[in-house]
């Protein structure tokens, strides 16, 4: 018989989660982490559909789900969050994750509004869709729930370009700590996590590299962190999320939790 203190708990036994943008990325690994960690369901929301539904597949269609929804239409976001309700009687956390890289070096100089607001639409309209609604259904339901966004650490500094890039994570932050202090009277927990630049698909892609050279855009990277010898790679970004989405952190809101490997202090 194992001794009591060897004895692994898994830290989402029961719960029911949604991760959007699931389908890749950070994303996909926080959803797989967080089915290894006993969530009784985890809802994958993407607009890439082939690959969400393989997703789910692969971690078992017992324990996840996939369901298309653009973060950008608050209605999708409303649905999603309702059938997740209606299907498995309640929602523990929501990972609000799906969020867009810019398309182009843009300065304030020749700032694009269009782009400015395709940017907003998803890294912060979305965002805070997802936080409404499911601080909605966690408030009606009397449920102490986590929610957890997804930022980066371009929420607390500042570059030459990608302005609206910048701009979009600066109000991720804001509208963490405005809903943390809103909500934390129902017990409802709001933090993000702000990573460095992950190789996940979408950044392979915005550097003009395929997926497969995972390792060679990390290289990129490496030389702008302290912890001189690490990758940093989805995983490390998903084990902070799943801290957040536990009651690892139940006195933690209206946190920034930033996995960079020292980028920000250099």
């Amino acid at each position: 018989m194992a001794e009591s203190g060897l004895i692994s708990k898994k830290k989402l036994e029961g719960k029911v989660a949604i991760v959007t943008g699931g389908a890749s990325g950070i994303g996909e690994a926080a959803a797989r982490l967080f089915a290894n960690n006993g969530a009784r369901m985890v809802v994958i929301a993407d607009i890439q559909d082939e690959v969400g539904r393989r997703v789910a597949e692969s971690i078992g269609l017992e324990q996840a789900s996939y369901i298309h929804c653009d973060v950008t239409d608050e209605e999708q976001v409303k649905a999603m969050v309702k059938s997740t309700v209606q299907n498995h009687k309640q929602l523990d956390i929501m990972l609000s994750n799906a969020g867009l890289l810019s398309r182009s070096d843009q300065t304030i100089l020749d700032l694009d509004f269009s782009e400015l607001d395709r940017m907003f639409a998803v890294n912060v309209r979305g965002m805070a869709a997802c936080v409404k609604h499911a601080a909605r259904v966690m408030v009606e339901g009397h449920v102490r729930g986590s929610i957890v966004c997804t930022a980066s650490v371009a929420s607390c500094s500042a570059f030459d370009k990608f302005i609206d890039y910048f701009m979009s994570k600066h109000a991720v932050l804001g509208l963490v700590r405005s809903a943390s202090n809103q909500l934390g009277a129902h017990g409802i927990r709001v933090n993000c996590v702000s990573p460095y630049i992950i190789a996940t698909p979408m950044t392979c892609h915005a550097v003009g590299m395929d997926p497969e050279q995972e390792e060679e855009v990390e290289k990129i990277f490496e030389p702008n962190i302290v912890l001189k010898g690490l990758a940093l790679k989805a995983i490390h970004v998903a084990d902070a999320l799943l801290f957040l989405a536990s009651n690892d952190s139940a006195c933690v809101t209206g946190h920034n939790l930033v996995v960079d490997g020292g980028f920000l202090i250099k």
